[in-house]
């Protein structure tokens, strides 16, 4: 018998409360995703399999947002197919395999919440919220914790931490649920050079224990040591999808990824042509 301790490894934990899956984590087959039966973004095929890490880019207003708010559930698919680990997006229960960190610290409000607190609300995935935390509960609250280095922090009011600090702790709490892929929002927004290299190493920690990530961004530079893919939409349609190039050349003199003009378009990409080289670093897409 394996005994979990607060110094297990968080995605050890993950793994053998929810064995991997086959197949996609998460896939949209020909999907419209919308509002009140307007589509915003259109004819959507995309795969995210296990271990990826995939930014999704493009200008404000492409479809980025509602593209992801659609696999949270929260914009309605109107066309087209969903499916969540293998099962039918409107048949999915298990929302706590889906971890979310949203782009703002949006949970202190007029209570002072201390980090261990905003961090223990992400059980509530795993939990009825009127029942009482239990001992499973507390050890992945700290488990969260310790992953993002806040331990030192956790009686700490959220409201006085650092830009950076806020997101880890946001971080924490969408790892609270044991989650098997993580959906990021702007995670390096407003946060200074030396908050975004802490929350690399954060992110390149979670990868390599085995995390997988779907981040909107316009800043792909933090990501670039563990990106894998780059998914470009605009006009709300997916307009290129291309692996993480690692040879020199990809990187232009200002320290953009450049997506390449030729080469296979990947699964996810519906088939279409990718169009032209392009940064992908920046608000300009």
């Amino acid at each position: 018998m394996i005994i979990l301790t607060p110094s297990t490894p968080l995605l050890i934990m993950v793994l053998m409360t929810n064995p991997p899956s086959a197949g996609p984590l998460i896939e949209l087959r020909h999907a419209a995703v919308g509002y009140d039966d307007r589509p915003t973004i259109r004819d959507v095929d995309l795969r995210i399999d296990r271990g990826e890490v995939v930014a999704l880019v493009g200008p404000n207003g492409a479809g980025k947002t509602t593209l992801v708010r659609g696999i949270l559930g929260l914009a309605r698919v109107l066309d087209g197919e969903l499916l969540l680990f293998g099962v039918p997006a409107q048949r999915f229960r298990e929302r706590h395999r889906i971890g979310y960190v949203p782009q703002r610290h949006t949970v202190g409000g007029a209570i002072p919440s201390s980090v261990q607190e905003v961090v223990s609300s992400g059980r509530l995935a795993r939990r009825p919220a009127w029942s009482r935390a239990t001992a499973t509960d507390r050890r992945a609250v700290d488990r969260a914790i310790e992953t993002v280095g806040l331990g030192e922090l956790r009686d700490c009011p959220v409201s006085i931490l650092s830009g950076g600090q806020q997101r880890r702790t946001l971080i924490a709490r969408a790892l609270a649920s044991e989650p098997e892929i993580l959906v990021m929002d702007e995670p390096t927004a407003g946060v200074d050079a030396a908050n975004q290299a802490n929350l690399a190493r954060t992110l390149a920690d979670l990868v390599t224990a085995g995390m997988t990530l779907l981040v909107v961004t316009h800043e792909i530079g933090p990501l670039l040591p563990v990106l894998t893919r780059v998914v470009v939409v605009e006009a709300g349609r997916i307009a290129a999808d291309r692996a993480r190039e690692t040879a020199p050349g990809d990187m232009s003199a200002s320290g953009e990824l450049l997506l390449p003009q030729t080469g296979p378009v990947l699964a996810g990409s519906g088939g279409r042509p990718s169009g032209p080289a392009r940064g992908v670093e920046g608000a300009e897409l």
